[in-house]
């Protein structure tokens, strides 16, 4: 059984300074959320550390309380993270990878997604994420995907066809997603292929993602509802490589690709 995941101590340090300010200002709770037009269980929330304290409560409290930026500086540190705290070691290795290869069964790889299809995946989140935690991993998703410009290094994206048929937020942004898929596999240095919804192969378990470095070092990354795992294990590195190439083999070509992904978005 998991243990439930703690909100971060700056919540509640934050939380707890708002409602030592407001007590030593005289200035109520009820007084507050009407200045920051919070319901007032949403500011006792805040306070308790249970959600954290938003950019405009700070401003609400910091004028109220006459804290002279006090209260206001602590928006640095309440910034939402831009990725799962899970997938933070894989983040810090991406950027720095001379070859990608991956294997993506049930959604667009985060590489090739449009903002569309980024913001559709974060406003379906359990439990909602707040604007400002939306508006940051949307950011950080977008620019995580400079790595495709850089020609020096090779990607490989190998999707299966079931990822390619779910639609993900409007028809229009789906075609729209599928007509970015062609223009990011134009570049020769960039393949993605097709995995046809017919071939069984041993990648029908789950995604992943293959790394190697600019040392030959050569690493591998699974990620799941609410964990990921990033492993420099020998053994488990090259049962992955295996699989990837055991997967291509029955892939479309990336011509071949191509046109079945320009079937699909002239279809909706």
């Amino acid at each position: 059984m998991s243990t439930p995941k703690e909100n971060p101590m700056s919540w509640k340090y934050c939380g707890d300074q708002l409602k030592r300010w407001r007590a030593k200002a005289g200035v109520t709770r009820e007084q507050l959320s009407k200045a920051a037009s919070y319901d007032i269980e949403s500011v006792r929330s805040m306070e308790a550390g249970r959600r954290r304290p938003s950019l405009k409560l700070l401003q609400a409290a910091d004028e109220l309380c006459d804290a002279k930026g006090m209260l206001l500086g602590a928006a640095d540190y309440l910034a939402p993270e831009k990725f799962p705290s899970f997938s933070q070691d894989f983040m810090k290795y991406e950027p720095e990878a001379t070859v990608l290869g991956s294997y993506e069964n049930q959604l667009i790889p985060g590489l090739l997604q449009t903002e569309a299809t980024v913001r559709s995946l974060l406003n379906a989140h359990w439990p909602p994420l707040d604007d400002d935690t939306v508006e940051e991993q949307v950011a950080a998703r977008l620019a995580r995907q400079v790595i495709l410009s850089k020609q020096t290094k090779s990607f490989s994206f190998l999707i299966d066809e079931f990822a390619l048929l779910r639609q993900v937020g409007t028809a229009s942004d789906h075609r729209d997603q599928l007509n970015h898929l062609l223009d990011a596999g134009k570049p020769r240095h960039i393949d993605i292929q097709v995995v046809p919804a017919r071939c069984l192969h041993p990648g029908v378990n789950g995604a992943f993602v293959l790394l190697e470095t600019a040392d030959h070092e050569r690493l591998v990354y699974e990620e799941g509802q609410s964990m990921g795992v990033l492993s420099a294990d020998p053994e488990k590195v090259n049962l992955l490589w295996q699989r990837h190439a055991m997967i291509l083999r029955q892939a479309l070509s990336p011509e071949e690709s191509a046109t079945f992904i320009n079937k699909l978005a002239e279809e909706l």
